[in-house]
């Protein structure tokens, strides 16, 4: 399947709002309609940092996304980049779209000249790490989460 890969726009929000869904009851997060509208408010407001690229099928159907930031490494005084979320569809996957995305947040950091893109996924997604594995070098941090 030929994907192509863009920015996202207003248009897109229904279709988006429906991934974005898919994503949260794949990571098994609680999401309400307000959480959605917050961030797509982020993704349509140019001073916000959040961005995002989407995956259309042939038929322009969106089938994926992801969500990408700009964010600073002080140790190395340069600006970095965080891929924050990448979802496909189910019926999607195996198509190349979640590499496709990858290699637009990629593209887009060299273009911005971040050194680096990071992400996070969870240890027991196999399938998504199989494609991470392809692409970058797994690390060696560990995460953590602190409730302020």
């Amino acid at each position: 399947m030929s994907v192509t890969i863009r920015p996202i726009t207003a248009a897109d929000r229904a279709e988006w709002e429906s991934l974005f869904q898919g994503y949260a009851t794949f990571y098994k997060v609680e999401q309400t309609a307000e959480m959605r509208e917050t961030v797509f408010g982020w993704l349509m407001d140019e001073s916000h940092t959040t961005n995002c690229f989407v995956a259309e099928s042939p038929d322009g159907t969106l089938i994926g996304f992801t969500h990408y930031r700009p964010f600073t490494s002080q140790l190395r005084a340069i600006t970095n980049c965080f891929l924050d979320d990448l979802f496909v569809a189910p019926q999607a996957r195996g198509t190349g779209a979640a590499e496709a995305l990858i290699r637009a947040v990629g593209d887009e950091a060299r273009a911005q000249d971040w050194g680096v893109v990071r992400w996070i996924t969870a240890d027991d997604n196999y399938r998504g790490r199989g494609v991470y594995d392809k692409l970058a070098t797994r690390t060696m941090w560990i995460s953590y989460d602190m409730k302020p």
